[in-house]
C-alpha cells in the first residue's frame, strides 16, 4: 500500500509494468476498466480505482483493493489489511477472512470480472486506449479472464508482504 494514497489520473500513463495494457469503456461501468499484463504473465483489473484485482499468471488471486480494503492472499485465506495512522507512523492491520467471508467477497467480485470477460468476447467491451497498439489484446485477455470465469476463487501463494 502506498504511504499517500491518491486516485491515478491515467493509468494507462502511469501502469508501465502492464507491458500489455488496455483501457475499455464497458456498459454498465461509470469509469473505465483498464486490463494490464505484465511480462511475467501477473495481470491485473482496474475497475476505476476500486475495486482493482492482482493475479499471477495462474489466475490466483495475489491481491485486490475493494471498498478501500486491502486484500491479500495467505495462500489458503485471503486477509483484509486496513491502515491505522498516527502522527509517525502508519501501521496495517490484519484480519484472516473466515470461510463464510471469503465466499461472500468472492460472491461479490467474481460476476463483476466475468461481466467484462463477457463484453470482451461479445463485442461490447469498447477499446479506448491500447499499448502496444498492435497487441491482439482479445486473445490474452480472454485467455486471462477464462482462468477466473467459472466462478471459483483461486488463491495465489501466501505474500510477504
Amino acid at each position: 500500500m502506498a504511504r499517500n494514497e491518491a486516485d491515478r489520473e491515467d493509468l494507462m500513463r502511469e501502469a508501465v509494468a502492464l507491458t500489455r495494457r488496455v483501457e475499455f469503456r464497458l456498459p454498465g461501468e461509470n469509469e473505465p476498466v483498464v486490463v494490464g499484463i505484465r511480462d511475467n504473465g501477473c495481470w491485473s483489473v482496474y475497475f476505476g480505482g476500486d475495486p482493482v484485482f492482482h493475479f499471477d499468471a495462474e489466475g490466483r488471486l495475489r491481491r485486490a483493493f475493494v471498498e478501500g480494503h486491502l486484500f491479500r492472499s495467505q495462500g489458503t485465506g485471503l486477509s483484509r489489511l486496513s491502515r491505522l495512522r498516527s502522527e509517525r507512523k502508519s501501521n496495517l492491520l490484519r484480519y484472516d477472512l473466515s470461510p463464510q467471508e471469503l465466499a461472500d467477497f468472492w460472491s461479490a467480485s467474481g460476476p463483476r470480472l466475468c461481466r467484462l470477460a463477457d463484453a470482451v468476447r461479445d463485442g461490447t467491451a469498447r477499446v479506448q486506449k491500447q499499448i502496444p497498439r498492435d497487441w491482439e489484446l482479445t486473445t490474452d485477455i480472454l485467455a486471462v479472464l477464462t482462468l477466473i470465469s467459472d466462478g471459483t476463487i483461486r488463491l495465489s501463494r501466501s505474500l510477504k508482504k
